[in-house]
């Protein structure tokens, strides 16, 4: 998507105007953080003084935002489309907003395993949301039944496995960047389980 500098310029005042509304802030409580005046961030806002690159900086850390996030106008890939990986059955979906983080769509059919050294542990944090029948977790020593329209989220570095409770289950798994790394296929495979 292409845009004008007029347009991007007032994308960036909406954006800014938005963001400081969001965080419940009046004009005067983002003008202190951002150290301006409270009618020159008026004027920011509504288009009536020049947007300076030095005031797009102090405005974005004043928003707990990077300039990149308040420029950023590529919106043509709303919809994402799954990656297949038909040797393991398996769907990804590659997550924009935080880079490194996956989503994995999974149908599991075995119970997880009984043998704790077939447990994974590795860096990072994982969710499981329950879409259709019944997963067991295993965390270390621990075992949840997690049911279908519930949710876990548990740091990898546990030894853990998941497997189906009883019978197939459906689950939807988000990894993030290091916890990707220990599902990559070049390592040493989970079992359809985990």
């Amino acid at each position: 998507m292409t845009q004008g500098a007029g347009e991007l310029d007032s994308l960036v005042r909406k954006r800014i105007r938005a963001l400081r509304v969001a965080q419940g802030w009046s004009l005067d409580e983002l003008a202190t953080r951002a150290r301006l005046s409270p009618s020159s961030l008026s004027r920011i806002e509504n288009g009536q003084r020049r947007l300076a690159l030095d005031q797009l900086v102090t405005l974005a850390r004043a928003l707990d935002t990077s300039i990149d996030q308040l420029v950023e106008t590529d919106t043509d890939d709303v919809i994402v489309n799954p990656m297949i990986d038909g040797a393991h059955g398996l769907m990804r979906w590659p997550i924009k907003a935080e880079p490194g983080m996956t989503v994995l769509r999974q149908r599991i059919t075995d119970p997880p395993p009984d043998n704790p050294a077939r447990m994974r542990a590795h860096p990072g944090r994982e969710w499981l949301v329950v879409l259709s029948g019944v997963a067991v977790l295993m965390l270390g020593n621990r075992r949840f039944r997690v049911e279908a329209n519930q949710a876990a989220e548990f740091p990898t570095m546990v030894p853990h496995a998941i497997g189906s409770g009883g019978g197939p289950c459906e689950i939807i798994g988000i990894f993030d960047r290091e916890a990707r790394r220990g599902h990559e296929p070049d390592k040493p495979a989970h079992s359809e389980s985990d």
